[in-house]
């Protein structure tokens, strides 16, 4: 069977396809379809952002399709970066370093903050399924690590000691917003075959 992950960030992919690892499972990306172009993602939460990129992208193929979309929320920024996490600056630097000023001022105590994901599942015949997974953490005074990518060198999980670019691919995956989710989806493939 063909799945569709529809994102073209190699990150996200790789972190989604290490779950799904299955001999019955063609995994395939927005990469494979240069043709479906950019989609906009004009939802106002998480949830409606990934169900417009998995809709689409099921529609336009006719494949199953799972999307994500996923961010940071930052208390002291009344939740911001949010849905804007990727639009937030223009380089995966630049939006950490923008980050960092703006809570400049902001005493360790009070810079709690949260990675969240939402996964959407849309099949051609119209089924569809969602989830959505989070993670408590803190934003570091500067960024550590070289793993991971995005936020992941500015957000420190204190349970761990650690930024998620400080810590391994596995580590991260066991812990994470997206890990959540998608222990949920395959949680719902393998109790509920919604794979088909």
């Amino acid at each position: 069977m063909k799945l569709i992950i529809a994102t073209t960030n190699s990150g996200k992919l790789k972190e989604v396809s290490s779950y799904l690892k299955n001999d019955t499972i063609q995994i395939l990306s927005l990469a494979d379809f240069p043709e479906i172009g950019d989609i906009v993602e004009d939802g106002s939460t998480f949830t409606e952002n990934a169900l417009i990129k998995a809709r689409t992208v099921s529609i336009i193929t006719g494949l199953q399709a799972l999307a994500d979309d996923s961010g940071l929320m930052v208390d002291a920024l009344n939740g911001a970066p949010g849905v804007l996490s990727a639009r937030f600056a223009p380089t995966t630097e630049e939006r950490n370093a923008k980050l960092l000023d703006k809570l400049r001022k902001v005493p360790e105590s009070e810079r709690t903050a949260r990675f969240v994901c939402a996964m959407a599942f849309v099949r051609p015949d119209g089924f569809e399924w969602t989830a959505e997974g989070s993670v408590e953490g803190m934003i570091t005074l500067e960024a550590s690590g070289n793993a991971g990518f995005g936020y992941d060198p500015v957000f420190y999980y204190p349970q761990l000691q650690a930024t998620f670019a400080d810590i391994s691919k596995e580590e991260k995956n066991s812990i994470s917003h997206r890990g959540n989710a998608l222990r949920q989806f395959m949680a719902a493939v393998t109790d509920n075959s919604i794979l088909t």
